[in-house]
């Protein structure tokens, strides 16, 4: 062998031998909190996510106003709201002592409503007028 090469080899193994070698271990730590992530990096992914997201539901209802829905027609529906909120007032206060309903037929907006007053209970039957539909409730006595 040549000097050169004899001196290079062991200045490399010398070299080698004096330093030591260091390496940093690797860990994996995942980012989503589902998997064991930081909860703080829940938000980031979720907002992420939804601005990635092109798709829309077609099924999926929508937050905006009809602006070409009928007036009367809109005051018509909340008039029927607003009487089936009353006569469940009114059967509630009558249950639990104010005496609110009394028996009869009665014509309201589209409703033909038919209060029963029967041995064990009350029965009121509810008729859309329009529609055709029927719901009848018992409220019994205590």
């Amino acid at each position: 062998m040549k000097p050169l090469h004899v001196f290079c080899l062991s200045s490399f193994f010398l070299f080698g031998w004096l330093s030591t070698a260091s390496a940093q271990a690797f860990k994996y730590t995942p980012k989503n909190p589902a998997f064991g992530g930081s909860s703080f990096n829940y938000s980031w992914l979720l907002s992420a996510a939804q601005a990635q997201d092109t798709y829309k539901d077609p099924n999926a209802s929508s937050f905006d106003f009809d602006f070409n829905e009928d007036p009367l027609e809109s005051f018509s529906d909340n008039l029927n709201r607003q009487l089936l909120s009353r006569i469940s007032q009114d059967i509630f206060a009558r249950q639990f002592g104010d005496a609110g309903l009394t028996e009869g037929t009665f014509q309201l907006g589209d409703f033909q409503v038919e209060i029963v007053e029967a041995g064990d209970g009350l029965s009121i039957t509810l008729l859309d007028i329009l529609k055709g539909g029927e719901t009848q409730v018992f409220v019994p006595f205590f």
